[in-house]
């Protein structure tokens, strides 16, 4: 599995022979290189929730690629009023599976709302399972107890994807807290650096898990092996 951060709490997972994006917000997106914003393949979108910054250019690339575009049910109802054909629509604890992918539900605490205000469900964290591994992508949230009474306990993850800019998601402190609670060893920092209030660094949560957990420190573009 490989895992490209695009800036912001944009990703592409190639797994399973797919090619995923995560709250693909590639054009408009300060963070996201020029060479990411026109992709030319897309599998699967999976979205946490339905922000502006989030939802990004789903409706666009599920067309034009004829993507299965799988996000929380009242989320999905939207989209797929918008003329997205291939709609998956779980809920909270709830399973998608693409060829052996699975993408699953997990809880989130944040606000969830279109560029208009619209309501688009309760917000979300997604689990991915391929090829033996698991990354748990957080979403805007901030830290709970289920990380680890269920996150943890259940799905195990390998890598956990976390927000740590402040002000619209948890920073470093709560950051290394969800550490803490999901009991992992290896980090990958999101949601941080776009904006001016994003004030959260990768130096700042590596200082407070300490030594034994890994953050990786990359650039837009980069590439992680999971």
């Amino acid at each position: 599995m490989e895992l490209t951060w695009l800036g912001h709490a944009s990703f592409r997972l190639d797994a399973g022979g797919k090619r995923i994006y995560i709250d693909p917000f590639l054009n408009g997106n300060p963070k996201c290189p020029e060479s990411e914003q026109t992709p030319e393949r897309v599998d699967v979108i999976a979205l946490t929730h339905g922000h502006g910054d989030h939802v990004g250019d789903t409706v666009d690339l599920a067309k034009k690629h004829g993507a299965t575009v799988i996000a929380p049910v009242e989320l999905a109802d939207k989209l797929g009023s918008q003329g997205i054909e291939n709609v998956k629509d779980p809920n909270k604890g709830g399973t998608a599976e693409v060829d052996g992918v699975r993408f699953t539900l997990t809880h989130a605490q944040h606000s969830s709302s279109d560029n208009d205000g619209n309501y688009t469900g309760e917000p979300c964290g997604i689990v991915v399972r391929a090829e033996g591994k698991t990354i748990y992508f957080a979403g805007d949230t901030n830290v709970f107890g289920d990380m680890e009474t269920v996150i943890a306990r259940l799905y195990k993850p390998d890598v956990a994807v976390l927000p740590i800019g402040d002000h619209y998601t948890m920073g470093p402190e709560e950051a290394a807290l969800a550490v803490e609670l999901l009991g992992v060893k290896r980090v990958l920092p999101c949601h941080w650096g776009t904006f001016p209030a994003l004030t959260g660094t990768p130096d700042a949560l590596a200082e407070k898990v300490g030594s034994g957990v890994t953050v990786e420190r990359i650039d837009p573009g980069d590439t992680v092996t999971i």
